[in-house]
């Protein structure tokens, strides 16, 4: 069986306020701790209503001190928001804080709407067009001090010096990540739970691609995928129906806390509502354990992940970590943690 790990936004719904959002996250983070997931990662979004932490290095020192085992990253630091240095010394600190526990993963997008990223970069050395592989190589010479001869950041020193920088993966919905991660010897994280870019291609040509580094010997591909699982399918579906809404406001360009099940029930959807909301469920999985694992399972051999990587983002905290713990039972991770 594959192993499993949580990607965590932090939802924020119609009842339970940012606040209270952040602090379940702990508590899921704990929950699934126990149950044998490898890692737990925290998004970077921004301006958004669902979403309640826009700053996952923060998260990350609070869920490693709540947690035992699990390692804890970024899903991810969106790097174009933030100086390569400033990135640096925090996951150099949160390395030194809880070693071979952290993970770094990196992001190209802005993680919010055009506004917000001009607020979030007015103050810096902005330049035109897309510098995330700028940033990336500036990013990595912090960690190798291979800055050239006489350049001024040669007598700069991103603390704690006496410890090494997380591993890196880079994080992506497209080709261009996965050709990048696999070209510079990083782990390789795939959005297929909002991605349009075909996942198979992508995570394959990553692995057939890559070039081993001094950050990874061998490739290394994660499917995230969203999942709702319960008792029964009609269960789940129900639990399902908030994201269902959620997401064709977004379409819409309507951001707003998720709704409940009842909300989204009684909505009036019209007959292309439906059609939209159909095409979104492509890119999710919801069932009982046995429905789930039945969807997956093509995708996960498809793809050739070795890692999955899974986001439950439903109104109720308690039915998210039922959701996680029905996953855990099915892929039998309580027995592959005995062992």
């Amino acid at each position: 069986m594959i192993p499993l790990s949580v990607l965590d936004l932090s939802v924020v719904t119609t009842e339970t306020r940012p606040a209270a959002a952040l602090r379940n996250s702990i508590d899921l983070a704990r929950h699934v701790d126990g149950l044998g997931y490898v890692r737990y990662w925290l998004a970077e979004h921004h301006n958004l209503a669902s979403v309640a932490s826009p700053a996952p290095d923060l998260m990350i020192g609070q869920i490693a001190a709540a947690t035992q085992h699990i390692r804890v990253g970024s899903g991810g630091v969106m790097l174009p928001n933030h100086a390569p240095l400033v990135v640096a010394e925090r996951f150099k600190m949160l390395e030194a804080l809880f070693p071979d526990r952290i993970d770094l993963g990196l992001g190209r997008a802005p993680g919010t709407d055009g506004a917000t990223a001009y607020a979030l970069r007015s103050r810096l050395d902005r330049r035109e067009g897309d510098d995330f592989l700028e940033r990336l190589h500036e990013l990595i010479l912090w960690e190798t001090r291979d800055f050239p001869p006489g350049h001024p950041y040669n007598n700069v020193v991103a603390m704690p010096d006496d410890t090494p920088l997380p591993p890196i993966w880079l994080l992506g919905s497209s080709d261009y990540s996965s050709e990048l991660a696999a070209q510079v010897g990083m782990g390789f994280a795939f959005a297929h739970h909002f991605a349009t870019h075909d996942a198979v291609t992508a995570m394959t040509n990553y692995r057939s691609h890559f070039k081993p580094s001094g950050w990874r010997p061998t490739p290394h591909a994660i499917l995230a995928v969203a999942v709702v699982a319960a008792e029964t399918d009609a269960e789940a579906e129900r639990l399902a129906s908030s994201m269902d809404l959620n997401r064709l406001r977004r379409d819409r360009g309507q951001y707003s806390s998720l709704p409940s099940p009842e909300e989204a029930l009684a909505y009036p959807y019209t007959d292309a509502d439906r059609a939209s909301v159909a095409r979104n469920r492509s890119r999710l999985f919801v069932g009982s354990p046995a429905t789930v694992m039945q969807k997956l399972q093509p995708l996960v051999v498809a793809t050739e992940a070795d890692e999955l990587m899974v986001i439950t983002a439903v109104y109720d905290h308690e039915a998210r970590r039922r959701s996680y713990s029905l996953l855990a039972e099915a892929f039998d991770l309580a027995k592959r943690d005995a062992a």
